[in-house]
């Protein structure tokens, strides 16, 4: 794929001295989930016995609020494109703060719950693009994977902390809970508002990317790439749970879960510059034999297996998703916040599939008395799915870019020139 192979800044050398608008993204892309987690991980359990909703409709929601929060992220993208990275996160906030103050007025009237809970998932899909491209803004190629990774990090350490803290509360006190939420994102929004912006750094960006449509401009490759990763991945993601606390017990898949984002807090960020210097097609390789690999390991069904299975899979998706938004940066000559935004919909869309076609692939397994038989099943897909890429490689290599006229360019080369932070 042609990619430099020199050797790049370290981690500390990449990410330090931070600047103070920096150390406060940071420090809020790890309040922000863990705000978040403190009340998502738990709406199923909330709705269903706090609400009493039924569980079928319980979740038709969940998988609304879940496509809403991953593909909504290519209308954050072209949001932030249009009025900037700062006011785009602001008013993703506002949006999110009003999802969690629905929540605490749910419930004195328990209709709104639903329409909260998609306002939060609408406000974290224009964050996150937005969030992403001012963490990178101006940052050097070679310095972009440790900022990412530890991005990446901060985010995974929220998740694991929020719902060890909420656990206790979220249905014996979750008015006291939702209001201690709301307060933590009115702080976090009045932050943001004092970021410094980076509106009018890209000239650029006015009246022809106002013309271009959300996909214009897509990295197809790494597009295609990313939603075959998390249609994979959302495998374990979906369907771990029934399966390991059917083996072993809730408190040991929490201790799998913990695994897999500590994994991902220290790893991802270690291995960021190795990452950014692997050849595209190899990162490809060892992501999905990391995924094929855990999940027929998960098919033994052990706790030994739970665990291992897990740490594998997780290692797999560290390579893949940080190498796929890369190598989308790399190829897009659209703003990092469209590019973030278009790779965030290849993730809602790959991971809408795996719970549409895996779901009916557990339910077999379920009937059957055999579910080992669906982590052999989603091993045998990451082996054979993963080569078609390959097919849309070769015609993304041959498709010409004509000068001085970018859009739409695919080649493998097409962006070496871009400017960063566009």
């Amino acid at each position: 794929m042609g990619e430099r192979t020199t050797g790049g800044p370290g981690l500390r050398a990449s990410l330090f001295p931070l600047t103070g608008p920096l150390r406060f993204l940071l420090l809020s892309s790890f309040l922000i989930p863990l705000g978040s987690f403190m009340v998502l991980p738990f709406m199923s359990v909330f709705l269903h016995e706090r609400l009493g909703m039924g569980l079928g409709t319980v979740g038709v929601v969940l998988a609304v609020a879940s496509l809403v929060q991953f593909s909504g992220g290519i209308v954050g993208g072209a949001l932030a494109e249009r009025i900037g990275l700062r006011r785009t996160m602001v008013w993703a906030l506002v949006v999110r703060t009003a999802g969690f103050t629905g929540l605490l007025l749910a419930l004195r009237w328990p209709p709104l719950a639903v329409w909260a809970l998609v306002l939060t998932c609408c406000g974290a899909a224009l964050y996150l693009p937005a969030n992403k491209a001012y963490l990178v803004h101006g940052v050097d190629d070679a310095r972009r994977p440790a900022f990412l990774s530890a991005g990446n990090a901060a985010l995974n350490a929220g998740m694991a902390v929020g719902p060890l803290i909420a656990g206790p509360f979220v249905l014996s006190s979750p008015g006291w809970l939702f209001a201690a939420v709301t307060t933590l994102f009115l702080a976090i929004t009045a932050g943001h508002a004092r970021l410094p912006g980076t509106d009018g750094a890209h000239p650029s960006a006015s009246e022809d990317t106002a013309r271009q449509g959300l996909l214009a401009g897509v990295a197809l490759l790494p597009f295609a790439a990313n939603a075959l990763a998390f249609y994979l991945y959302f495998h374990f993601q979906h369907f771990l749970a029934v399966y390991a606390v059917e083996r072993a017990s809730s408190a040991f898949y929490s201790v799998v879960l913990l695994l897999c984002f500590t994994l991902v807090i220290v790893v991802q960020p270690l291995a960021s510059g190795l990452i950014r210097r692997m050849p595209y097609a190899l990162a490809l390789a060892v992501g999905f034999t990391g995924l094929a690999t855990g999940s027929a390991v998960l098919a033994a069904g052990t706790r030994a297996a739970l665990l291992a299975g897990g740490a594998l899979i997780t290692l797999g998706d560290i390579v893949l998703f940080l190498k796929n938004d890369l190598e989308a940066l790399r190829r897009s000559p659209r703003s990092d916040a469209v590019v973030f935004g278009q790779q965030r919909l290849a993730a809602g869309l790959g991971a809408c599939a795996s719970g549409v076609l895996g779901g009916q692939l557990y339910g077999l397994g379920e009937r059957t008395g055999h579910t080992g038989w669906f982590w052999l099943l989603a091993a045998v897909q990451c082996l054979l799915l993963p080569p078609l890429l390959l097919t849309l490689r070769r015609r993304t290599a041959r498709l010409p870019v004509s000068d001085g006229d970018h859009e739409g360019a695919l080649t493998p080369d097409g962006t070496d020139g871009r400017i960063p932070g566009r």
